[in-house]
């Protein structure tokens, strides 16, 4: 009688910091991510002049890209690598 197998998470190091950090599950997710984080931060930069409090959007951006822009871009680096390696075997999960 056999076991299910389960899928194990991938082991991490230090070296893979990035990916921890930034990285999304799906690349989806993280476009999604970086186009709501763009949509805040414009809108809150084009309401600033009538309603200085707008300027709290940026927190929202700041919490959609996981940071700054450079963040957001290294976690779609992260995000792609990962892909990749999921990808690696000619079926992607």
């Amino acid at each position: 009688m056999s076991t299910p197998t389960q899928e194990q998470p991938p082991v991490t190091t230090a070296d893979d910091l990035p990916g921890l950090v930034f990285a999304s599950r799906t690349l989806t997710e993280h476009l999604v991510r970086g186009v709501v984080g763009l949509l805040l931060a414009a809108a809150a930069f084009a309401y600033a002049g009538d309603h200085p409090w707008a300027l709290l959007g940026l927190v929202g951006t700041v919490v959609a890209w996981r940071g700054c822009p450079t963040c957001w871009a290294v976690g779609l680096g992260a995000t792609l690598a990962g892909r990749r390696a999921r990808c690696a075997d000619g079926t992607c999960r």
